[in-house]
């Protein structure tokens, strides 16, 4: 008989354990420390940045050959989700930064991605997504920034807006009409950080995430070349919707790490407050509200979660992300208001960051397509599901 059990292989659970593990260690000694203050001063963490790509955290769910660290989307989310429970502004970012590489990896030829993808996913890069407009959000194939071809390069002239990372990104995935309105003349481009001609507005002032720099981005005549235009001519729209869907399962397990971290905020407040004699945590009405606030938090998990495995089966996911995206962060918006009320006037206060929470939790709401947009894909895909039955039962 042997003296010792022998050793089990590692599996894929073991890797994501693993993950998770680091990710939570560097959670609790470099991200939630310094949060607050940076926060309130707006000063951006980009120095956690760079470790997260020293430590294999930035490039996850993208091909160990280009730098990445080829794991699922799932565990991809649940990293996400470790990170944005500690601080928004750094899980929202390495949302951003992934969303930024996706048209590379996606829909680059296997020349531009070995020429520009190892740099943007293992050497401290950032990366910012420029899809929206003054004037198109959520009509985003109304988009006006134009580019020009001249040559073997496109000449690139216009304004975007709201863009994560506006000014300090390295790289920008870039969307411009090259041709006709409308949803067909919209093309990819992937655009340097210091692009002559390329400027940033002052950073928009928000309601939260103050170190997360949010500004416009202007577009005077930069110049790139055609090697830097990512899939086909005209077929940029498709690319950017392809990312949304797999940006918005980011956006989810953000909210889910928001919310987790609110809800534990509050549930530490009520245990040690005393009202009444007795600690808050007695009531039943409080009691109830956690296991409400808890069970949502769960759900919205497991929906963002399924909707992940469904992407890593090469299967469509765009309603499942939809409503991932919908669920979770309304839920969010649900937690930090009832984290905030539970707290009373300390949940009010500066001095905790419950307040904090419920400022941060409103832009999930708003990013990578309003919930209302959210509730038009799903609706869509329904309906449009419902039609194709009706069809095939003629």
């Amino acid at each position: 008989m042997p003296s010792e059990t022998p050793t089990r292989p590692a599996t894929a659970g073991d890797e994501a354990d693993e993950l998770l593990a680091l990710t939570r260690r560097v959670a609790a000694r470099e991200v939630r420390p310094p949060a607050a203050e940076e926060e309130e001063a707006g000063v951006f963490p980009r120095e956690t940045f760079a470790l997260l790509s020293r430590t294999g955290l930035l490039g996850l769910p993208y091909p160990t050959e280009y730098g990445g660290g080829g794991q699922p989307y799932e565990t991809y989310l649940r990293v996400l989700e470790e990170l944005a429970a500690a601080r928004l502004t750094v899980g929202l970012g390495v949302s951003v930064h992934t969303l930024a590489c996706h048209a590379l990896a996606g829909f680059g030829d296997a020349a531009q991605r070995a020429r520009w993808l190892p740099a943007m996913l293992g050497d401290a890069l950032l990366g910012g997504y420029c899809l929206s407009e003054p004037t198109a959000g959520s009509d985003a194939a109304s988009l006006r920034t134009r580019a020009v071809r001249d040559g073997d390069a496109w000449v690139i002239t216009g304004t975007k807006a709201w863009i994560t990372h506006g000014g300090i990104a390295d790289f920008y995935t870039v969307l411009a009409r090259t041709g006709e309105e409308g949803p067909g003349g919209i093309s990819a481009f992937l655009v340097p950080g210091d692009a002559r001609g390329l400027t940033a507005a002052k950073p928009e002032r928000k309601m939260g995430m103050g170190g997360s720099p949010t500004a416009q981005l202007h577009f005077d005549g930069v110049r790139v070349e055609d090697a830097r235009r990512l899939g086909e001519l005209g077929r940029g729209l498709p690319i950017a919707l392809a990312a949304l869907d797999a940006g918005r399962l980011g956006i989810a397990a953000c909210a889910v790490g928001l919310a987790r971290a609110a809800l534990e905020e509050a549930t530490a407040f009520v245990v040690r407050r005393q009202q009444f004699g007795r600690p808050v945590s007695d009531f039943q009405g409080t009691r109830f509200l956690l296991a409400d606030l808890a069970t949502g938090i769960e759900a919205g998990r497991a929906l963002l979660l399924s909707a992940a495995r469904l992407k890593d089966a090469g299967r469509p996911f765009t309603a499942e992300a939809a409503m991932a995206k919908l669920f979770c962060t309304d839920h969010a918006m649900r937690v930090t208001v009832d984290a905030v009320q539970l707290m009373g006037g300390y949940g009010y206060s500066a001095d905790y960051p419950a307040e904090r929470y419920l400022r941060e939790a409103k832009v999930l709401q708003i990013v990578e397509g309003t919930n209302q947009i959210q509730r038009l894909v799903v609706a869509r895909q329904l309906l449009d599901g419902a039609r194709v039955g009706e069809c095939a039962g003629d």
